[in-house]
């Protein structure tokens, strides 16, 4: 480990690079000059402990740098090294079941290294050097590769397995492939190109700041199945899709970000915490390596990348940690893997960008955000979506990347400029309501300002996989929801009795979708999760028992009778029976209800 500046001369393409020296230090922001080698974006080494950072901006021989650890002792004529390279990430086998900081540096590994506190300066390799991989070659001596082409495995973990790529600009005929156990640094195959014999590894690096190229984009048409049923039946969001999730404080953020993560039906979870309270990241690394996954049975990290960066962290490693999350995101998606990235939050992000430009002296936006903000924010969600991967053409394969970015206004405030930028961007909006939250309805979504774009282009899936009436269904069930929310005015001011019956039918039905269907308890197995076959017939039940009713009533039936039958009370316990009888039971239901209701209209 080697906590030292490096030395004052490097090569960077050929050519000698020179140490620069610190003339301003201003919180995460270092100015330096001599820095003529340096180029735009490239990683530096600052003063004696050789802190990372990178340069934003040139101005002649002038640097400004924002660092990624603690400043606190560095002074003008302090020593600046640039390294001549983009921030990346080293890619390879060892990534999943990590954490690591926003710099990518394995947080297990600084621990057993220099105790509970992050040493400044320190410099860990992300992908461990000693440790044996098992690599079983897909292709043979004599096969052609292009880039993006799968030439082996490693069995990563239980749950994933890693398949390495042929890197970016390399292409030619295998001249050596062989079966072993290797570091993620040694040569597992030759390949013979133009450009002479070159050796792969397993580990590959890549720019964060740099989108990870693909060879065509599509329009995402299958949805991410979540179990939650306010998010699939309502607001569905397609594999490659991109979703904001904003809410006040206590409405419930974490909770629908963990039930995503552990329940979304994708392969990989990338989640970062950028620049969250200690606490609530210290429940995810604490509850994470804890949860099972429902998949496999493993524990949920086999196929999870954690990125921790805290609220007492630097405030520019928020931003190296939003674009390291990304790249990991993307490299697995190369893969062909369906991936999730969720990042909490993005708001702390925003707020880092804001910190730095203003240090940076620059012309201020809307509260003080820099005026790119809403660029950034779009550079990070474009770089979701379906993609067919790059690889030769015997050889294709498809991938999705999924981002849902939590987003925390100021009280809640949803018009505020973070808020406002994320909703031109993404396709799903999942409104969180502190008022339920408070109540206990958890996921505490509010069906009124929520939205999914998505519906059309899943219509053809959910119609040919789930049934042409799920979406019927769903149309009602908003429908039903938004009328309730009309009549609950007309409740406050003249009282629910100057209703019609028919009126008051609609009020308890949007009772019943919204505590029987939407409200899930994620302490209890059976509820936690719904599929989508439960979720359609559970809604069509609810459904039934509105329309029988409405039927009932215009044949002259008593509301009031119809309201205290036994079977209603059993549709408000339906969500509890057990996944292996529910289809039955639900019929059963069903034969009940329309015998009762038919009943109470004798």
């Amino acid at each position: 480990m080697n906590n030292t500046c490096p030395p004052p001369y490097g090569l960077r393409g050929g050519m000698e690079v020179y140490v620069g020296k610190i003339i301003k230090v201003s919180g995460p922001l270092v100015v330096a000059e001599g820095m003529a080698d340096a180029g735009m974006a490239d990683v530096v080494k600052v003063g004696a402990q050789g802190l990372k950072g990178e340069i934003l901006t040139m101005t002649g021989d002038r640097a400004s740098i924002q660092v990624y650890e603690e400043t606190a002792g560095l002074g003008p004529g302090a020593e600046v090294a640039t390294t001549g390279m983009p921030l990346s990430v080293e890619l390879g086998p060892g990534l999943l079941e990590n954490i690591y900081d926003g710099i990518q540096r394995p947080l297990h590994e600084i621990r057993r290294l220099a105790g509970e506190t992050i040493a400044r300066g320190i410099d860990i390799p992300a992908l461990d050097r000693e440790r044996l991989w098992h690599f079983v070659p897909a292709l043979k001596a004599g096969d052609r590769v292009y880039p993006g082409d799968i030439i082996g495995t490693v069995r990563e973990t239980t749950a994933i397995e890693h398949r390495i790529m042929v890197p970016l600009g390399v292409e030619g005929e295998i001249e050596r492939i062989t079966e072993g156990d290797y570091t993620v640094a040694q040569a597992v195959a030759t390949v013979k190109t133009a450009r002479g014999p070159i050796e792969l590894t397993m580990m590959q690096k890549w720019p964060v700041r740099k989108n990870r190229p693909y060879r065509k984009k599509f329009l995402p048409d299958t949805p991410m199945c979540s179990g939650q049923r306010v998010i699939d039946t309502l607001f569905p969001i397609a594999k490659g899709g991109t979703a904001a999730v904003p809410g006040p404080f206590g409405s419930g953020k974490t909770v629908v970000q963990h039930a995503l993560a552990k329940w979304s039906d994708v392969d990989v979870v990338v989640y970062i915490g950028c620049g969250e309270r200690g606490n609530e990241m210290t429940d995810v690394l604490m509850e994470f390596p804890e949860l099972q996954d429902p998949k496999t049975g493993e524990p949920l990290m086999k196929r999870t990348v954690l990125i921790a960066n805290t609220s007492d962290m630097p405030v520019a490693a928020r931003e190296a940690s939003i674009y390291t999350g990304i790249t990991i995101a993307e490299y697995f998606r190369d893969m062909g893997y369906d991936v999730a990235v969720i990042a909490d939050s993005t708001s702390r992000w925003a707020e880092a960008l804001r910190e730095m430009s203003g240090r940076l002296e620059e012309m201020p936006g809307e509260e003080g955000y820099p005026a790119y903000l809403a660029s950034r924010l779009a550079q990070f969600y474009e770089r979701a979506g379906c993609v067919e991967c790059l690889s030769g053409p015997e050889r294709p394969r498809r991938g999705t990347l999924t981002a849902i970015g939590a987003v925390s206004p100021p009280g809640g405030d949803t018009s505020e400029p973070v808020s406002q930028a994320t909703l031109r961007i993404v396709k799903v909006f999942w409104g969180l309501d502190a008022g339920l939250a408070r109540a206990r309805h958890f996921p505490a979504i509010n069906w009124l300002n929520s939205y999914s774009l998505y519906t059309d282009s899943l219509k053809s899936w959910f119609d040919a996989n789930i049934g042409e009436s799920f979406m019927i269904s769903r149309g009602k069930a908003v429908a039903i929801l938004q009328q309730e929310a009309s009549l609950q005015e007309i409740v406050k001011l003249v009282g629910q009795d100057s209703l019609s019956p028919a009126d008051r039918l609609t009020l308890e039905t949007a009772k019943m979708i919204r505590e029987d269907f939407l409200q899930q308890n994620a302490f209890v197995d059976v509820d936690s999760y719904s599929d989508y076959r439960r979720q359609a017939l559970l809604l069509d039940l609810i459904l039934k028992y509105d329309s029988m009713s409405r039927k009932a009533l215009s044949e002259g039936a008593s509301l009031s009778k119809i309201l205290k039958l036994p079977v209603k009370e059993k549709i408000g316990r339906a969500k509890t029976v057990p996944a292996d009888s529910y289809v039955e039971e639900y019929a059963a239901m069903a034969e009940e209800m329309a015998a009762e209701i038919k009943g109470a209209g004798a």
